[in-house]
C-alpha cells in the first residue's frame, strides 16, 4: 500500500500547512509549474518525489525533470505532464501517448482547477490537483492525497485552502 500527495502548480511556494497535509505520504507526485529548482529540492528532501516541469518553469527545472513521466506504483500505471487536456478534450500528442501507454491514471496541472474524472473510453482516471501555489487566479488552493492497494485506488483526500482562510481537509 502506497500513500500518493499529489499538487501542481506550487509556483515556488510550499508552506507549513501543505507540508502537514503531504505527511503522511510516501512519495509525491508534481504536475509542473515547480517554480524553482530549490523548491524541487525541497520536496525531494522532504519525500521521494516524481515531477515534470511546467510552462512557466525554467531551464534548471526543465533539466531536473522531463515534460512526461511514465511510471508505475504497485500494479497501476501512470502518465503525468502539465499541460494535458480533460477527458475528451486532450491535447493531440497525449492523446496519442494515453492510447499507446493505457495507463490506469492520467495526471495533469495547468489549469489552477481541481478536476477528478473517469475516462470510460480511455479506462483511467484523470487527476488535476489544482493549484497549491499562491500565484495565479485561483481563489482556493488545492492538492489531492489517496492510497494505491495493489491495483485498487482508494481513499481519495482533497485539501483546500482558501487564499485567506483556514484549511479544510474533504473527503
Amino acid at each position: 500500500m502506497t500513500k500518493i500527495g499529489l499538487l501542481s502548480d506550487t509556483h515556488a511556494h510550499f508552506d507549513s500547512t501543505m507540508r502537514a497535509f503531504l505527511e503522511p505520504c510516501d512519495q509525491l507526485w508534481h504536475a509542473g509549474d515547480i517554480g524553482s529548482l530549490s523548491l524541487l529540492d525541497d520536496l525531494r528532501n522532504f519525500k521521494p518525489t516524481v515531477a515534470v516541469f511546467g510552462n512557466i518553469d525554467d531551464s534548471h527545472v526543465r533539466l531536473a525533470v522531463p515534460e512526461f513521466q511514465i511510471f508505475s506504483v504497485e500494479q497501476v500505471k501512470i502518465v503525468m505532464t502539465h499541460i494535458g487536456g480533460y477527458p475528451g478534450r486532450y491535447e493531440p500528442k497525449v492523446r496519442r501517448l494515453l492510447e499507446t501507454e493505457k495507463p490506469q491514471i492520467f495526471v495533469s496541472g495547468h489549469s489552477h482547477i481541481l478536476k477528478v474524472m473517469y475516462d470510460k473510453q480511455l479506462q483511467c482516471l484523470h487527476l488535476n490537483p489544482g493549484a497549491s501555489g499562491l500565484s495565479g487566479f485561483n481563489p482556493k488552493r488545492t492538492m489531492l492525497r489517496f492510497t494505491i492497494d495493489g491495483s485498487n485506488i482508494k481513499d481519495l483526500e482533497v485539501w483546500e485552502k482558501g487564499k485567506n482562510s483556514k484549511e479544510n481537509y474533504l473527503i
